[in-house]
């Protein structure tokens, strides 16, 4: 045997009930809306766009990805380097004032 559920409002008009509802819709995107974060494309860079940034060589980018410093990503001839993974790869020397 199926169970429905079944809920009965008293006392309340049908104006009064589709108001309260949608002021709780409301009210609930709302909350959402302050708290939404929008996911941002990961963005690459190319092996001058990151010797430009660091300001260093493209030989030390090489020398770099030898030693693991930086992971550069390969499709086909093209390296790429990932923006946030550049920004994690500077070490702070001094971490109080970071």
């Amino acid at each position: 045997m199926e169970q429905s559920k079944m809920t009965q409002v008293f006392g309340v008009s049908p104006d009064e009930l589709k108001e309260s509802i949608l002021t709780d819709v409301r009210a609930e995107i709302k909350s959402l809306a302050l708290n939404f974060q929008p996911i941002t494309p990961t963005e690459y860079l190319t092996r001058q766009e990151v010797s430009e940034i660091l300001k260093v060589s493209l030989v030390t980018l090489s020398d770099w990805n030898k030693k693991k410093i930086l992971h550069p990503y390969r499709l086909g001839n093209l390296i790429r380097y990932k923006r946030a993974e550049i920004e994690l790869a500077l070490i702070s020397i001094n971490p109080k004032k970071a």
